[in-house]
């Protein structure tokens, strides 16, 4: 049973889920201790090709996939054959396996993979270096990491941290820096921050700019700003919305900014697997609303078929204030590992 991602945890007030915080505290050192044991302990593998690695700090929800994305977008502009390797979370194929959108469901190699897909070719393994020896031995030039920060089997060449720069009132990216489940912190902020090579913020489209608080976290690390702007505007007319990411109440947030008629908006957890009990509900809602079905494009690819001409994917993407200085990092890095 898969549950919703507790508001409580981004806030800096321990006040909210006091007592959900403390109940949960012996485990987060456990987990805390775990993870730095097992990133102490590792011998990273070198795959023969430089490896670019987009994570972040947090249990979901920094919007990684979309910078990845972008900067295996950059990398093609620039004419360098980028592959992207993810573990293909929610997935039942566990072997280095190409996603191949005609072929592949999201049952199979993960929502993620499959929409990353669509952007350039996709590998997913459980073993991250089976999976970045098989993308070399296809033919890539640079493989670009999908949620690797914590993950120390690969010799990365650029590790890029992505966060989430939304801050309104008591909301924070992360929390009061507690490490799940007592908060969103997948390790201590300190110890993410001290393998990362750059940060990238992400903002909302609406958003003035980034909290000068939220920069000093990050100490000399160099920054770079991107906006999670929509790929369109949204539907016109009624709609429906509903999302099963890390924070769906930014899609409503989102659709508000955008300036959709949002009659009603319906949570699941992150990767949920949609039911027809659910989706029926929803249709029945949107039908005696006169509205339309909208979800987001990472759960419009978990979508059973039948279903995604009956909903309205509204796909975003990371766009970045300096987009040549961002492009230029990437590029710089794999300039340093030809001559190392």
């Amino acid at each position: 049973m898969k549950l919703n991602t507790p508001r409580w945890w981004y806030t800096r007030d321990a006040r909210h889920g006091a007592v959900a915080r403390i109940l949960l505290k012996p485990l987060s050192w456990v987990w805390a201790a775990a993870t730095a044991r097992r990133i102490a302990r590792a011998e990273p593998v070198d795959p023969g090709i430089p490896i670019i690695s987009v994570g972040n700090l947090t249990v979901g929800g920094s919007g990684k996939t979309p910078v990845t994305r972008e900067a295996v977008r950059l990398l093609h502009e620039a004419g360098v054959n980028a592959h992207i390797l993810s573990r293909g979370y929610g997935g039942s194929l566990r072997e280095p396996t190409r996603v191949d959108p005609m072929v592949h469901a999201a049952a199979e190699v993960g929502d993620e993979p499959l929409m990353l897909s669509h952007g350039g070719p996709t590998w997913i393994a459980h073993d991250r270096v089976a999976g970045a020896r098989a993308a070399a031995a296809a033919g890539a030039r640079v493989l670009v990491l999908d949620d690797a920060h914590q993950n120390p089997t690969l010799k990365k060449t650029l590790s890029l941290v992505v966060v989430d720069g939304e801050t309104r009132g008591d909301e924070w990216p992360f929390g009061d820096g507690s490490v799940f489940p007592s908060g969103p912190m997948r390790e201590k902020l300190h110890h993410g921050l001290a393998r990362a090579d750059a940060v990238v913020v992400l903002l909302p489209a609406d958003a003035s700019g980034v909290d000068p608080e939220l920069m000093e976290a990050f100490g000399d690390l160099p920054v770079h700003v991107a906006r999670l702007t929509p790929a369109g505007p949204p539907p016109r007319g009624p709609i429906i919305a509903f999302a099963g990411i890390a924070k769906p109440w930014k899609v409503e947030r989102a659709l508000d900014a955008a300036g959709a008629e949002l009659i009603d908006f319906a949570p699941f957890p992150d990767h949920a697997a949609f039911r027809e009990t659910d989706l029926s509900f929803l249709a029945s809602h949107a039908e005696r609303n006169h509205a339309r079905l909208v979800t987001t494009e990472k759960d419009w690819f978990r979508l059973p078929p039948e279903w995604r001409s009956r909903v309205v994917s509204w796909p975003v993407k990371a766009t970045f204030e300096d987009e040549a200085a961002f492009q230029a990092l990437l590029l710089s890095a794999l300039s340093h590992w030809e001559r190392a």
